[in-house]
C-alpha cells in the first residue's frame, strides 16, 4: 500500500499460499477508499486452451472495461475491432490506456494484475506485455497523465522467469514487495484456537512455527492437525504430529 501510494511500480512474487490474494485485496480497499481506481485482472481466467494473442489481450481490456466500469461510456469490442488491421495485440492495448482508460478517469489507477505466471504457460510470448508495462512507466517523464497510472503484479515466478526471450532486457523494474513467514506476535488467533488443548499454547505455537517456518498455509494445517490429535487425548508433542501425520506415508496423506 505504501509503495502503490507514494507511485512504485510494485511486485508480489513468492510462493503459494503465502498471503499475496490477501495483501492485494487490503491494499485494493485502502485505496479505492481514498479516490484511487483499482483494476483488478486475474489472468487464470484467461485460459491457455484455443487462447492466441489477439483473444489474450482483448481479455485484458476486457478486464479494464468491466473494472473501471467503463461499459456505459465506450463499446470496448468495437473500439478493438476498429483498429484491429492496424494494430498489433499489444499495441491496441497501449493505445486503450492512453485514449480511454486515462481520459475516461481523471483519478489515479492502479491496475492489478494477478496469477502473472499464466504467461509462461501461453503458447506464445508476452514478453511484449512486460514491455508495455516499462513503457508506461517512462511515459510518466514526458506525459503527465501517465503520472497517475500504476501497477502491481503478483504471482508465483521470479523476475527472471518472466521474460521468454532472455536475449532481451531482462524484467528488473519495480519494487518487489517481500512477503514473511508468520512470526508468533502475528499468530495470536491461531494461539487462541489451542488453549484448553494443550497445557502450553504459546510454547507450542513457537514449536509449530519452527517446524514450518511461518508459511501460512503450512502453520494453519498444523495448528489444526495438533487440536484434531488433542481431542483424541493423544498429543505428545508437535514432532510426533509431524512425523505421524505429515512425514510418514507422506504420499497418501
Amino acid at each position: 500500500y505504501q509503495a502503490l501510494k507514494a507511485g512504485k511500480f510494485c511486485y508480489v512474487l513468492n510462493s503459494r499460499q503465502m498471503g499475496k490474494s490477501s495483501l492485494r485485496v487490503r491494499a485494493m480497499q485502502r485505496l479505492q477508499r481514498e479516490g484511487t481506481v483499482c483494476a483488478f485482472i486475474d489472468l487464470t481466467g484467461m485460459g491457455k486452451q484455443d487462447v492466441n494473442a489477439e483473444k489474450w489481450y482483448a481479455g485484458i481490456i476486457q478486464s479494464l472495461a468491466s473494472s473501471c466500469l467503463l461499459h456505459s461510456n465506450i463499446q470496448w469490442r468495437a473500439w478493438w475491432r476498429e483498429r484491429q488491421d492496424l494494430l498489433s495485440p499489444v499495441q491496441r492495448l497501449s493505445l486503450f490506456i492512453e485514449e480511454v482508460l486515462l481520459v475516461e478517469i481523471k483519478q489515479n489507477i492502479v491496475i492489478f494484475v494477478d496469477e502473472i505466471d499464466r504467461v509462461l504457460s501461453q503458447n506464445f510470448s508476452l514478453d511484449d506485455f512486460f514491455f508495455l508495462f516499462r513503457f508506461c512507466l517512462e511515459q510518466r517523464n514526458v506525459r503527465p497523465q501517465y503520472q497517475r497510472l500504476n501497477f502491481a503484479l503478483l504471482g508465483v515466478a521470479t523476475p527472471r522467469d518472466l521474460m521468454r526471450d532472455k536475449s532481451q532486457t531482462p524484467f528488473n523494474i519495480g519494487t518487489a514487495i517481500e512477503l514473511q513467514g508468520f512470526q508468533l506476535h502475528e499468530v495470536c488467533a491461531l494461539t487462541f484456537g489451542l488453549e484448553g488443548k494443550v497445557a502450553d499454547p504459546t510454547a507450542v505455537m513457537q514449536e509449530i512455527l519452527d517446524w514450518t517456518g511461518g508459511q501460512p498455509f503450512l502453520t494453519q494445517k498444523l495448528c489444526q492437525l495438533v487440536a484434531t490429535v488433542s481431542a483424541t487425548g493423544s498429543f505428545i508433542s508437535v514432532e510426533d504430529v509431524v512425523r505421524s501425520q505429515v512425514l510418514e506415508n507422506w504420499e497418501f496423506q
